[in-house]
């Protein structure tokens, strides 16, 4: 992947996701709001929770945090969500949401494409646990347009000698002995939430 989208179309769709998924938060019921999402430990208000962190911390509280937590993100997220989930009930996340739908945020060094990553991301953890439709399939096409390779090892899964394909999309991932995925389940596959043998299975 080697062609960078323009970074206002990379916002256009992180603000269009960001809307969507809340339009479909304000649907949920309170065991909707219970179930697991595809992000190990959370259920769906975690998830959401998550997505609302960059406008419950400001930046010095984002710092102490990470400082709290030895610079381990993932283990500073957990917590937060944790928190913020004792802390405020549904309809206070899901109001915090709301207010900030149209915010450019972009998350530190990641830029719009990593903000549009986050919300796509973090958006599959619930519709794909909830059975509700997913993101656009051009517009998870473009994320993974808009990233390098090297950005997937962050998930740590292992791709050595797969090009993964999408079916219903213009995105690839990988170099290799060609897979062919709808690009949702390219998603999954490539940031830890499913194993690439089961998806091939059910694909």
């Amino acid at each position: 992947m080697t062609t960078t989208p323009d970074t206002d179309m990379l916002m256009t769709e992180t603000l269009a996701e960001r809307h969507r998924l809340i339009e479909l938060a304000e649907q949920f019921g309170d065991d909707d709001w219970s179930a697991p999402s595809l992000c190990d430990g959370w259920r769906i208000r975690e998830v959401v929770a998550h997505l609302t962190m960059p406008y419950r911390l400001r930046p010095l509280g984002y710092l102490v945090g990470m400082l709290r937590h030895g610079f381990k993100f993932d283990r500073f997220a957990q917590q937060d969500a944790l928190g913020a989930t004792s802390e405020l009930s549904d309809a206070e996340l899901l109001k915090l949401w709301q207010s900030h739908a149209d915010s450019r945020w972009q998350p530190p060094g990641g830029g719009p494409a990593g903000a549009l990553s986050h919300e796509l991301i973090h958006g599959l953890d619930v519709t794909v646990a909830l059975g509700l439709p997913n993101a656009p399939a051009e517009r998870l096409a473009l994320m993974l347009r808009a990233a390098d390779d090297r950005n997937f090892t962050y998930f740590g899964v292992d791709l050595t000698g797969v090009r993964l394909e999408a079916d219903d999309a213009d995105a690839t991932v990988g170099h290799g002995s060609v897979i062919r995925l709808p690009v949702h389940l390219l998603v999954l596959v490539v940031t830890g939430r499913r194993r690439l043998d089961d998806v091939r299975e059910a694909a």
